[in-house]
Order: C-alpha cells, then structure tokens, then sequence
C-alpha cells in the first residue's frame, strides 16, 4: 500500500529539471601580473539560461580585490562564456589571496502549459589571487609546521601559498583522529585543534589529503610532527 501511495504521488508532482552551467576548471588563478584571471563556463542544458557570476569572501579575508564580469548573461545551450576577474587591489598583493566564485545558472521560464519545477544549479569555485614575482608551488602543503603540546594540535602556515586540504587529519601511528575547522589555511595563518584525551605520546606524524592548486586530485600526505 505504502508503496503504491510513493508511486501514486510520484506521478502527481511535476517534472524537474536542471539548469548546468559548468566551469572549465574547479580552480581560478588570477595572475597579478597579468592583471585578471579567466574561466569558460558552458551551458550543459537544453535550453537557453542565464548565467549569473558572483563572487564571495572568506571569513578570514573581507577585502574587494576582485570585480566579475560579465555579473549576468545570457548563454544559448551548448555554448561557452569567457568569465573575467578583473584586479581591484588598492595596495600590492604580496601573498596569495583566497576568494570563493558562485556560478549558477537560471533557467528561462516555460511558456507552455505543463508545470515543470526548475532546479537553479550552482558551482562554487575557490579563486586564487597570485602575486606577482611569488614562483608557482605544486605542493605548498611541504611548508606547513605541525606541533603538538600536550592535548592541542598546532599547524603554521608561515609560507606565502594558500593551503587546501581536507578537514580529517589522522596522527600516526595509532590513528587518532582530529579535524581542523577550514578546509584551507591561509599564509601566515596558525590554527590549532584539540586532540581526543588520553591521545598517544608517541604521535610522529600528520596524515591528511591535500588539494592541488589547479584542483587536481592528490594522494594522502604525511607530514612529521614536531
């Protein structure tokens, strides 16, 4: 009965369907010494859709460096739209700079006569503000520092370079499990954890999977522990 009920309301609620607006890559750079950062992002849908671009800050980093355009378009299904990030830095950028970009895409409305409910899909992409003159490092997550002082977990960023990673940590050996409270840590930045009582002395290491700049995916990295 119950399930005659699922399949009778099934067929009574309107169809849904997505608008897909993708991006080329799951990361932006923006070179200051270019001036701008670009990304396509295509139409993925049936239907013509408007394209809407906005950027974010993050908690730690509240300054306007950035300005998107274009904010709103249009894009014919199929096709692509060249996406710019144009630099509005009001003092010189010596480290990298954490930003977040929402794209989403909004489908037209249905001029017909069936009732169809339409999904908004949004892509939220890490934006990385690279200064001019720093060399590119594949792997910044090297630089960071961990210690351990009794039952707290310190981990120091005293590099230049955005570090993404997950949020799970695993000490070794043992396995004691901890979690940091971002999934980045920014140059310059210490953030510490407290680990579960009665954790091991002998704790010689920090395993955690890293982020590649270029969003690619990177294998579980240990780290000594000092």
């Amino acid at each position: 009965m119950l399930s005659f009920f699922i399949l009778a309301l099934a067929s009574w609620l309107p169809p849904v369907q997505a608008a897909g607006m993708v991006p080329d890559t799951t990361v932006v750079i923006v070179q200051v010494a270019d001036g701008e950062g670009r990304i396509n992002v295509t139409n993925t849908d049936a239907q013509a859709a408007l394209l809407h671009s906005s950027l974010q800050n993050i908690a730690e980093d509240k300054e306007t460096l950035l300005v998107v355009t274009p904010p709103l378009t249009r894009v014919e299904p199929g096709q692509k739209q060249l996406v710019r990030f144009i630099l509005q830095a009001r003092t010189p950028v010596t480290t990298q700079r954490l930003k977040r970009v929402i794209f989403e895409g909004i489908p037209q409305k249905k001029t017909d006569a069936k009732s169809t409910v339409t999904m908004n899909v949004r892509q939220n992409l890490p934006v990385i503000i690279h200064p001019e003159g720093l060399p590119m490092k594949n792997d910044p997550w090297v630089l960071l520092k961990w210690t351990r002082s009794g039952n707290t977990l310190t981990v120091n960023n005293d590099s230049p370079y955005v570090v993404r990673l997950t949020k799970q940590l695993t000490l070794l050996p043992g396995k004691t499990a901890a979690e940091l409270p971002n999934n980045y840590i920014l140059p310059g930045q210490t953030l510490s954890v407290k680990l579960p009582d009665q954790s091991p002395e002998s704790l010689t290491s920090v395993q955690f999977t890293p982020a590649s700049i270029y969003g690619f995916a990177v294998n579980a990295f240990t780290a000594p522990l000092n």
